[in-house]
């Protein structure tokens, strides 16, 4: 890294083209006190740096609410409206859950412990070390009964390499990672929050934030929650479009960057455009010079095992797929897009009906991500017999897995949702569906298995076997993938083996607050039925599958108390008040 007190002037390039001498000062300065930064960084003690979390915590927490109003209202949804829940779960709440994990990592290193001392470590299909990452504490175990995370390792990383490595780069504390560029996403309101965050424990990254200008009215509340990171020179949080994004990225004083986006995106960070690109391919003369990082998304598939379910498992699994198409109205690179059923199973056009009935009536909301509405009309011009529900904003296609290739190979980022018929059923079908998933489908991020507790018993370890098969950073098993997301000690990020040829879902991973090393992917597991019958999964004393004492999750888009619930979480997690997250979970249960 440049140690230079002066501002350091990128060379003039095509990114600098359009871009005014007035715009680029305030970057180029920005980017000369981040270096400063980067040096203070450095100088910190594991303790000072775990005080730091605490104090983003108040901060944090002191925005919390106007943070939820900002992000909803730029949204369309107004006071009152239903779905406001999300904002409270994606936004203040995972960024809060986010500094307690990793305040209690760097506590646990600057006591000289490993990170995952403590936590319970086991083994998968192909040898894998696991690490069990959530719940951790009575809390997590209350308020998110039945669900839990683990980090899969890659195959060959030992336990016990697992606990001395975990830490990254705070166990070098003093080796700077420099100034890194993040290029915010702009559909989460937390996901810039989080990136930041992981670029500066994970890699003692200082970091220049670049927000997407979807997300321009977040910046004055990002600078007041972010203060105590901006105010020592550990972070600069600027605005633009792609010129200054593109200004930045080839700036010479930018060690890394990292991008939550799209694939194309990427590749115009990377290549360039046009001609010129084809041919710095072709040569492998990428035109960014400096490491990369990305989350770019892809199209995430939802298993439906076929199974005996009773009328209550059909609407349950139901309202649970359209909320992982729905969330934030589909504009998530997380959301599920490809629902793959058994044409053998006998339940099937119950459950389709299922399907289409809370697809309809889950509550109306604007689509409003830029260019969603071209996103719909290519839809119904490739799939002129879809189903139109919502009003006749959302589509629900079903077709074979002949005809599917729009839906297969193109995120959506809107609320179109496909349903793909295969055949077979037990393990013949879940292969089948892994295989289809792996082979057929774009992207690497996220994968979703739904199975009832008496066909995953029958199945036995063919269900942890498929899990492993299935390519996919997070697998989610009864469970949204985003669940993964949501948790702080899991992984998030595209399964390893992206390059800069081919990286349709990104490299690498962020959150990870145990900062483990080696990472292959997390898996999420959840109740196939909410409390009470959830209860019926116990026979004869004997856990068939996840139990649960908690009823309809409050981020299933058709929670009736789901706005008043997430809320109450989020408080609950700034203040600790027992009372009044009692009155929370008498909420919950009227869902």
């Amino acid at each position: 890294m440049a140690t230079s007190g002066h501002t350091t002037k990128a060379p003039q390039s095509a990114a600098d083209e359009g871009l005014a001498a007035d715009v680029r000062a305030p970057l180029d300065a920005a980017i000369t006190e981040l270096r400063t930064g980067a040096r203070a960084w450095s100088l910190l003690s594991l303790g000072q740096r775990r005080t730091l979390m605490q104090r983003l915590r108040v901060s944090t927490g002191a925005v919390a609410a106007e943070w939820v109003d900002t992000a909803a209202t730029s949204k369309g949804l107004a006071p009152g409206h239903p779905l406001r829940g999300e904002e409270w779960l994606s936004g203040p709440y995972a960024a809060l859950v986010a500094l307690d994990a990793y305040a209690d990592t760097l506590g646990a290193l600057a006591a000289g412990r490993s990170p995952i001392e403590k936590a319970r470590l086991g083994t998968a299909p192909g040898g894998r070390t696991v690490v069990h990452t959530s719940p951790l504490t009575a809390t997590d175990r209350l308020l998110l009964s039945g669900y839990s995370t683990e980090v899969w390792l890659q195959p060959g990383v030992t336990a016990a390499e697992a606990r001395r490595t975990a830490g990254l780069g705070q166990r070098e504390p003093a080796a700077s990672g420099g100034v890194g560029l993040v290029l915010g996403a702009g559909n989460i309101t937390s996901i810039p929050y989080l990136d930041v965050l992981y670029e500066l424990v994970a890699f003692n990254r200082v970091s220049i934030l670049k927000v997407n200008p979807t997300q321009d009215a977040m910046v004055p509340i990002f600078e007041r929650a972010l203060a105590p990171l901006i105010e020592p020179g550990f972070l600069r949080i600027v605005r633009g479009g792609g010129d200054v994004g593109a200004y930045l990225t080839q700036h010479p004083s930018i060690s890394h960057v990292h991008i939550t986006g799209s694939e194309a995106t990427f590749r115009a960070i990377v290549w360039g455009t046009g001609g010129a690109a084809t041919r710095r391919r072709r040569e492998g003369r990428p035109l960014l010079k400096a490491p990369i990082s990305a989350e770019l998304g892809g199209v995430s598939p939802i298993i439906v095992v076929p199974g005996s379910w009773s009328r209550a498992d059909l609407r349950f699994q139901a309202e649970h797929i359209v909320t992982m198409r729905l969330h934030n109205s589909g504009h998530n690179c997380i959301a599920g897009q490809v629902v793959l059923i058994s044409a053998d199973w006998p339940q099937r056009r119950e459950f389709l009906h299922e399907l289409r009935t809370a697809y309809d009536r889950a509550p109306s909301r604007p689509v409003w991500y830029p260019h969603s509405q071209s996103r719909l009309d290519a839809a119904r011009a490739s799939y002129p017999d879809a189903a139109w529900c919502g009003g006749g904003t959302r589509a629900l296609v079903e077709t074979t897995e002949t005809d599917a290739a729009d839906l297969e190979t193109t995120e959506y980022f809107a609320p179109v949702l496909g349903v793909v018929t295969l055949p077979g059923t037990g393990q013949e079908f879940l292969d089948a569906a892994v295989h289809h998933a792996n082979d057929r489908l774009t992207g690497t991020l996220g994968a979703n298995v739904l199975i009832d507790p008496v066909t995953q018993a029958a199945l036995g370890d063919g269900v942890e076997h498929a899990i492993a098969e299935l390519r996919y950073g997070t697998v989610a098993l009864n469970a949204w993938t985003a669940f993964g997301f949501l948790t702080p000690t899991a992984t998030w990020g595209a399964y390893p083996g992206g390059t800069l040829e081919h990286a349709p879902s990104g490299m690498g991973v962020v959150h990870n607050a145990f900062l483990l090393d080696g990472v292959e992917r997390t898996v999420v597991r959840g109740p196939f039925r909410p409390f009470p019958r959830s209860v019926s999964s116990m026979i004869g004393g004997r856990a068939l599958s996840q139990g649960s004492v908690l009823p309809k999750p409050p981020w299933f888009v058709t929670s009736r108390t789901g706005a008043a619930v997430c809320e109450g979480f989020t408080r609950f997690r700034i203040d600790g008040d027992w009372a009044k997250m009692a009155v929370t979970l008498m909420k919950a249960f009227g869902a």
